[in-house]
């Protein structure tokens, strides 16, 4: 999951903060990422069983470039829109918001999982 949070984030940083079409990904991301992004068989075989440090330092790394970033952003720039959801403008707060909001959305997940672990 936390693989997951981490790539999601890292594939929004792409788009919003380099400014890439949403899927053109450079290959050495694709690589790390899309298996975090895309869950299912595929990632339990190959990024399951590291330690929890593992998972956290990639989200903390990825969290720490986007803190970043953000804070070099104004309203503008939250304001700026281009066809995103359904081809449809979309502004990068709406992006951003929806990064925020996946990772909230998986909380109650983390939480059964921690208390199963604990």
């Amino acid at each position: 999951m936390l693989m997951h949070l981490a790539a999601t984030e890292r594939y929004y940083k792409i788009h919003t903060f380099e400014g890439k079409e949403w899927g053109n990904f450079d290959k050495k991301d694709t690589d790390l990422w899309n298996v975090g992004s895309r869950l299912g068989e595929r990632a339990r075989k190959e990024i399951k069983g590291h330690p929890i440090s593992y998972y956290t330092d990639k989200l903390e790394e990825v969290r720490e470039y986007s803190l970043k970033e953000l804070k070099n952003r104004d309203d503008n720039w939250l304001m700026q829109s281009t066809p995103f959801f359904g081809n449809q403008p979309t502004n990068n707060y709406c992006k951003w918001f929806h990064v925020v909001e996946h990772e909230s959305n998986h909380n109650g997940q983390i939480k059964y999982i921690k208390s199963r672990v604990v």
